[in-house]
């Protein structure tokens, strides 16, 4: 027998029915029709009896508070703004100016004045394709761009559903292009000393040092704080970074990428770069005198202030093409550094931890083919120890 449509109202929950297809429909009110003079009725759909209730439940609070907004008139533009102002208070303020950036650049020229309720999967897909294809006048963004701008689009439209604005999430159905892995291009053992060499008395000779035999990120280098070195223990706290859109009078350091802070011990050559770098920072306060800015960071200009991400990455770039190493970026060194602790013994857990990484899977995933040589080098060193042991 086919399944009987439960069409009372939910105990307690007011206007709430079951539809005959299944689904459930809170209805409420939204004013007064000042022709008529009835209420003007609206609907939320939902899976389920409890979604139902939940829907129509954060409608009535957002009537109360005179915050709610017909989704019939919201376009997506506007809805991306609301997102942004109410629903990503918890996240940092950095996840927040990218979510802001994305919605500005990306989506709300393509997609902003289109209406909330008339957002459609294939509009969206369209969108993408084009963002991906590019134009003429603008290059297209990467799969990795894409993606991320399709996962701040996906959490938007997934909070208006909450809100029963939209029924569904048109984005679930959309395609995105495959990522294909980058390939990283580390320094070896031939162009490190030539890089060492190359760097000796420049400016930010330690910053690369320490760049390159810690692993650190470039937020969490430039984010360094002296009293996060342990110098008589010889470690080094790293609990803090600086974000790209940092205030050079107002250097907001936040957390980690992966809000986990870890202690790692670096190598003595990298304690005797932190010793000279204090050095130098000494002699530039006292050349600055009362235009010196108290930081308390690492690395820092004759003034006292934290370069800029860019300025960091422009003057690697330039080092780089003078060695012939064209393609190489400053995010390398973070490379340089997992490869060479592998291929030096290191254990894969330890470098993910000194790497800070989530897992050490992830670890491997990246660095897989170094590992892979040294099975084979551990094979051939086998070989050899049989065939000096073999006497038969």
């Amino acid at each position: 027998m086919p399944k009987r449509k439960n069409s009372r109202n939910a105990s307690g929950s007011g206007s709430i029915r079951q539809r005959p297809d299944g689904t459930w429909e809170g209805r409420y009110s939204v004013g007064t029709n000042p022709g008529t003079g009835k209420p003007i009725r609206k609907s939320v759909y939902a899976e389920t009896q409890r979604e139902a209730v939940k829907k129509l439940d954060a409608i009535k609070v957002a009537i109360a508070d005179g915050t709610f907004i017909e989704p019939s008139r919201l376009t997506v533009g506007a809805w991306l703004d609301i997102w942004v102002s109410e629903y990503c208070g918890n996240l940092k303020p950095r996840s927040v100016d990218n979510y802001r950036s994305v919605c500005r650049v990306h989506l709300k020229p393509e997609i902003g004045s289109t209406k909330l309720s008339a957002l459609s999967a294939h509009m969206i897909q369209t969108m993408y394709n084009g963002l991906h294809k590019g134009t003429a006048d603008k290059p297209g963004l990467s799969p990795k761009t894409l993606r991320n701008t399709h996962g701040v689009l996906h959490k938007a439209l997934q909070q208006a559903v909450k809100l029963g604005y939209i029924r569904f999430n048109p984005s679930d159905a959309c395609e995105l292009p495959r990522m294909e892995k980058k390939e990283i291009k580390p320094l070896d053992e031939e162009a490190i000393p030539r890089f060492l060499k190359e760097i000796r008395g420049h400016q930010w000779e330690n910053l690369f040092i320490v760049t390159l035999f810690t692993g650190m990120r470039q937020g969490e280098v430039l984010g360094l704080e002296w009293s996060r070195i342990n110098f008589e223990r010889g470690t080094i706290l790293i609990d803090r970074q600086l974000p790209r859109n940092y205030i050079k009078s107002d250097a907001a350091l936040t957390t980690p990428k992966n809000d986990k802070s870890r202690r790692i011990s670096p190598a003595p050559f990298v304690m005797a770069a932190l010793r000279d770098q204090r050095r130098r920072q000494a002699e530039h306060r006292l050349l600055a005198g009362t235009a010196w800015t108290n930081t308390n960071l690492v690395f820092t200009n004759p003034l006292g202030q934290s370069p800029a991400h860019c300025t960091i990455s422009r003057t690697y770039k330039r080092i780089a093409q003078r060695l012939g190493f064209l393609d190489s970026r400053f995010h390398d060194l973070r490379h340089s550094y997992a490869v060479a602790a592998l291929q030096s013994g290191d254990d894969v857990k330890t470098v993910q931890e000194n790497l800070g990484h989530h897992t050490a899977s992830f670890t491997l995933d990246i660095y897989g083919h170094v590992t892979e040589r040294m099975k084979a080098d551990s094979a051939s060193r086998m070989e050899r120890f049989i065939q000096s042991v073999n006497i038969g």
